[in-house]
């Protein structure tokens, strides 16, 4: 796409100017499809994971990890689909699948290595937040943690050079980044990620966690809870961050952040290594 002027192109205009980037990931979509057909099975998910050599270690070597705690080493798809159910194993694909469709940006951006560190930290935070909150969104927290910023990634790819200006403003002043991308293209990335997703057609739930992290929402808002838990874990997943009441939205005590924050960071190390291939 050509720099131009913010007024001549939409959230939309940025999906729509890339095919491959419109496109969910192949496998999520094979899998949704046959979670949605009633005359399928486990089974023919599990045949179409295992056609992926390469794919079906990685999901075997992260539902051995940390990140489930499983007592006993699983060892084939079919069992880990068993234990941990579809939905979760699609959304774990969908994680690793959405950081391999990202993996070739223009250099010198942004650092993709700080990128998904700070996202798989976020997303494990998330993970663990709602853990505390009773598990409400207990299949759909670590990926809405890990794709909240999936706008960014978008601009990267699709307007290079404008969101060079924007990280070098953003760096030269204290404005506020958002600002400076709705200043910059017209609106933010977190506006491009929801529409990406809704485009991908994923849950409703993962979009709107996207869409609602700078709208002025309110409790109202049918996702507006997931969507406090990932701002909340955004805000802690910057090492530097410590407890503050002023953005703690979900009224966790400060010992109990703490406890999260703690949990998080002993499995960090481990789920990194295992998601992240750049």
């Amino acid at each position: 796409m050509s720099q131009t002027l913010q007024d001549k192109f939409s959230a939309a205009d940025l999906i729509n100017g890339d095919l491959q980037l419109a496109a969910a990931p192949n496998i999520y979509f094979a899998l949704k499809n046959i979670a949605a057909d009633p005359t399928k099975s486990l089974a023919d998910a599990a045949f179409i994971i295992e056609k992926d050599v390469a794919l079906s270690l990685k999901l075997l070597q992260i539902v051995n990890s940390a990140f489930y705690g499983l007592p006993a080493k699983i060892s084939s798809i079919s069992q880990a689909m068993s234990l941990i159910g579809l939905q979760e194993l699609q959304n774990i694909i969908l994680s690793t699948a959405v950081m391999d469709k990202f993996s070739d940006l223009p250099g010198g951006i942004i650092s993709m290595y700080a990128f998904w560190e700070k996202s798989i930290r976020c997303a494990l935070l998330a993970r663990e937040i709602d853990a505390h909150l009773g598990k409400e969104y207990s299949e759909f927290a670590f990926v809405c943690g890990l794709l909240h910023h999936i706008g960014e990634l978008i601009f990267c790819l699709r307007i290079p050079e404008l969101t060079r200006d924007i990280v070098l403003q953003a760096q030269a002043t204290d404005s506020d980044k958002i600002q400076i991308e709705e200043s910059v293209v017209g609106f933010n990335h977190f506006i491009a990620g929801a529409e990406l997703t809704q485009r991908w057609k994923l849950p409703n739930l993962i979009t709107d966690s996207i869409r609602l992290q700078t709208s002025n929402n309110t409790e109202e808002e049918q996702h507006y809870k997931v969507a406090c838990i990932i701002q909340l874990a955004d805000f802690y997943a910057k090492k530097e961050a410590s407890f503050d009441s002023s953005i703690n939205n979900l009224d966790i005590p400060e010992a109990e952040v703490n406890r999260i924050i703690q949990t998080a960071d002993e499995k960090f190390a481990e789920i990194f290594k295992l998601f992240y291939a750049g």
